[in-house]
C-alpha cells in the first residue's frame, strides 16, 4: 500500500491494538489502557481523511462478566481519550455473543467486518479499507469480507505464530511492533 493508495477506512480491532489486552478481559474502565502511541495513531489516520471504526468481540459482556453499565463506561472511556488526542472513530461493532454462540457478527466470521463496510458505504469496495489487527481471528473476518489486513505484535498471543497463520490466508500480510508503528509505515507509504 503505497501513500497514493492509502486505504479509505481503517478497522481496528480494540483489545490488543488500541488497549493493553488481558487474557482475563477488559471488564472496567480503570482496567482499560491505551498502548502508547495508539491514540495518537488514530488522530493521524482521521488528519489524513481516513475513517477509522473499531470492530472487536466483547463476549465478557455477553457471558455476564460485566454488567452494560461497566461496557458502556469503557466504551466511553476510550472515546473520549480518542477524541482528546485528536482521533475520531466513525463507526463502532461489538459482538458480544460467545464462541459457542454460532452467531454471524463474532471473528472470525466476517459479519461485523461487512456490517462495518456497509456503515462506512465500502460495500462493493471492501479492498479500500483495512483491517489492523492482532489475532488470526481478525484476520480471518477481514479476509472473509474480502478486506486486506495487517497485524500488529501488542497483543498477548503468539506473535510469530499468529503472522504465520495469517499469512496462509494473505501471502503478503505485514506487521509491526503496535498500531503507531503500523499507521508510520502507511501514511509514510512504506507499508
Amino acid at each position: 500500500m503505497s501513500a497514493h493508495n492509502l486505504p479509505e477506512a481503517v478497522l481496528l480491532d480494540r483489545d490488543g491494538v488500541i488497549n493493553f489486552d488481558s487474557p482475563d478481559y477488559i471488564l472496567s474502565a480503570g482496567q482499560w489502557q491505551p498502548i502508547p502511541g495508539s491514540l495518537e495513531a488514530i488522530a493521524r489516520l482521521h488528519a489524513a481523511g481516513i475513517r477509522v471504526a473499531i470492530v472487536s468481540n466483547q463476549s465478557g459482556l455477553g457471558r455476564g462478566m460485566m454488567d452494560q453499565a461497566a461496557f458502556n463506561a469503557i466504551h466511553a472511556k476510550m472515546m473520549l481519550a480518542i477524541e482528546q488526542a485528536g482521533g475520531f472513530i466513525a463507526h463502532v461493532a461489538y459482538c458480544v455473543h460467545g464462541p459457542d454462540d454460532d452467531c454471524m457478527c463474532r471473528k472470525p466470521r466476517p459479519g461485523m467486518v461487512l456490517d462495518t463496510l456497509a456503515a462506512l458505504g465500502l460495500s462493493s469496495r471492501p479492498g479500500h479499507a483495512l483491517f489492523i489487527g492482532d489475532s488470526i481471528r481478525d484476520v480471518e473476518a477481514a479476509d472473509a469480507a474480502g478486506v486486506p489486513a495487517m497485524l500488529v505484535r501488542s497483543g498477548y498471543g503468539n506473535a510469530e505464530t499468529i503472522l504465520a497463520k495469517a499469512r496462509l490466508l494473505q501471502p503478503l500480510i505485514e506487521d509491526y511492533a503496535n498500531l503507531a508503528e503500523a499507521v508510520d509505515m502507511m501514511l509514510a507509504g512504506r507499508a
